[in-house]
């Protein structure tokens, strides 16, 4: 079994999952969750890789965000899509950040994907509240490379 299988069992991509559409039900904004084992180059470069691969960056509003797990390297990446750049403060994520990063230093993944999750979605419904007619642009899985 490789090290992205073995992160998660099934059981936690649900609750992730459901994190996700809990998140995603005061925002227009979209989440996803993307594990891998390594990046051949740098984190935040691998990470905008990513999302467009996910055509996260096809959403109306471009205001999705993917947090990128490298399981091997031991790193993390938050990226949203320019549309959140455009209205957001410098450091918007960093709470976001720190919340999966204390989760991460104990060794609870699946806790700090969850709260980083609904953390984004608190985050995101200031800036992208839903409105009527807002439809799921993109899928809840979480990814894997």
């Amino acid at each position: 079994m490789s090290t992205v299988e073995a992160f998660l069992t099934s059981e936690e991509e649900q609750e992730i999952v459901q994190a996700i559409l809990a998140a995603e039900k005061n925002t227009s904004g979209e989440i996803r969750v993307h594990i891998e084992a390594s990046a051949t180059m740098d984190h935040f470069s691998r990470a905008q890789q990513v999302f467009h691969f996910l055509k996260m960056d096809n959403t109306k509003d471009e205001n999705g965000v993917l947090i990128y797990v490298a399981v091997n390297d031991r790193k993390f990446v938050i990226y949203g899509d320019r549309g959140i750049d455009r209205v957001v403060p410098r450091g918007f994520w960093d709470t976001t950040k720190d919340v999966i990063a204390n989760h991460f230093k104990s060794g609870d993944f699946k806790t700090g994907i969850i709260e980083g999750i609904l953390k984004a979605g608190k985050e995101l419904e200031q800036h992208f509240p839903w409105e009527h007619g807002d439809t799921n642009e993109l899928s809840d899985a979480v990814s894997k490379g």
